[in-house]
């Protein structure tokens, strides 16, 4: 954490104004720096930065424009711009829980790098002082949990296989004394009626494995979170183009973000008995690799002819699902980095949600309009069901038309669902195509935020 505790005499100040603001403040300053901002022609334009100067010439303090004091990467840009001091900073502002919460988490975000790989990397430590009312608990457990799913996504399968996500789960059920993960892998997948997951991974020389693990109260109201763990996708033999797998390194990135969900609730200590399933697998290419016009089982028992070798992702989850029905959860929620076509229609930094519940959709857009975390609710269109018709199985894994690819891949996992579990699917992109202010290019953290705000506020008053 990049927080000093207590106040250095030499520590420089950063005043965060708007633009609204910046004429009153003006006027309580002495006439020297009152120039000094009117010659530099500061208008507290958002991550504007002014340096302001005693007579001496030293450091008098730091100016800082912001447009909303409650967006959450508004502080982001803050530590970047500003020179290394060893005494570091301290915001000269009166600040409610709310915003002082997030200018603690926006300097962290600021200062997070991927830069495992790199010889020369130097990473700039600008200390700041906690900001007095920002919730301790809330800061360290956000960043966290997003910087632990960024270094996931972001690490190649080379260092990141099925073998290496069992080892990362590990380690957080170990940080928070949660139950020892039980691990089904290779053939014994099959001997415990695991077929779609072996199917998909069966491939490679890293084996599949079924990654579970529990925490919290056996009688606590039940949260099942599944993630996605192909921790690379070839296609299979539906190979995709160079342009296509270059960035499937980042395909478990629905696994990462369960774990980082799952160390939020743990961290907040929160009611409930959490139960986590993660099928990890590479989808690779040998001569024992699933084909196309293949039919295989599923631990559900539904048969499912094989389209497409690329659709594997909806594979793996079909299992895990179904396990995770069979403790009839009270919130069940997948993550997956499962569609093109939800990209296609809502871009990198919006997820669609798919549910069976509009109650529990209306209670994810109010925490995504409250934690500025956004997802949008698509439908669960039962007509395009018939794109999902096989003629020799119980279903296709692949819709035929090459239209609703997101709506059919959510259709396809709700027939692994029981209709009476409250069941989300969030379709995650995982990654930052671009960078920007606290968000550098590489894996990236999508809808979080706001499913553990959902969680929190139906489960919190559940504590005994």
């Amino acid at each position: 954490m990049q927080f000093l505790e207590r106040k250095n005499k030499s520590a420089h100040s950063i005043t965060p104004l708007t633009q609204d603001e910046l004429k009153g403040w003006l006027k309580s300053q002495p006439k020297e720096i009152q120039k000094q901002v009117k010659n530099a022609s500061f208008s507290a334009k958002d991550g504007s930065v002014l340096s302001l100067s005693k007579p001496d010439g030293e450091v008098a303090g730091y100016l800082y424009g912001v447009a909303d004091e409650t967006e959450f990467y508004t502080y982001a840009e803050l530590p970047n711009k500003l020179p290394p001091h060893k005494a570091g900073y301290f915001i000269e502002r009166e600040m409610e829980e709310k915003e002082a919460t997030l200018a603690a988490m926006g300097w962290e975000f600021g200062q997070y790098s991927f830069d495992k790989y790199k010889s020369d990397a130097s990473t700039k430590d600008n200390k700041l002082l906690w900001p007095k009312n920002a919730d301790r608990i809330a800061v360290e457990a956000t960043t966290d949990a997003i910087f632990m799913i960024r270094d996931l996504i972001s690490t190649p399968t080379n260092d990141m296989g099925p073998d290496d996500l069992a080892k990362a789960t590990r380690a957080l059920a170990k940080k928070f004394n949660a139950q020892t993960p039980k691990i089904i892998l290779g053939d014994d997948l099959l001997k415990k009626n695991y077929p779609a997951i072996h199917a998909v991974g069966r491939a490679s020389d890293k084996e599949p494995r079924l990654i579970d693990f529990t925490w919290g109260d056996k009688n606590a109201p039940k949260v099942t979170l599944v993630g996605k763990g192909v921790c690379f996708d070839s296609g299979g033999l539906n190979i995709k183009p160079g342009s296509g797998m270059s960035l499937m390194k980042k395909d478990m990135g629905g696994a990462a973000h369960v774990l980082g969900l799952a160390s939020m609730i743990m961290a907040h200590n929160l009611p409930v008995r959490l139960r986590v399933l993660i099928p990890a697998v590479e989808n690779s290419i040998s001569s024992n690799a699933f084909r196309p016009s293949d039919v295989i089982d599923s631990r559900k028992g539904i048969t499912i002819e094989i389209g497409n070798t690329d659709a594997e992702g909806r594979l793996v989850l079909a299992d895990a699902l179904a396990e995770a029905c069979t403790e009839k959860p009270d919130l069940l929620i997948d993550f997956a980095t499962l569609t093109g076509a939800a990209r296609v229609a809502l871009g990198p930094e919006i997820p669609p949600i798919f549910t069976n519940s509009d109650s529990v959709a209306e209670a994810f857009e109010a925490s995504a309009k409250a934690t500025k975390d956004p997802l949008w609710r698509m439908p669960l269109w039962s007509n395009y069901e018939e794109m999902l018709s096989s003629d020799i199985a119980d279903i296709n894994n692949s819709g035929t038309g090459g239209m609703a690819g997101a709506i059919t891949a959510a259709l396809f996992l709700q027939k692994f669902v029981e209709k009476d579990i409250d069941w989300v699917h969030i379709d995650t992109y995982g990654w930052n195509p671009t960078k920007k202010a606290g968000r550098p290019k590489g894996g990236e953290a999508y809808a979080v935020r706001a499913s553990f705000d959902v969680i929190k506020k139906r489960f919190d008053g559940c504590k005994k």
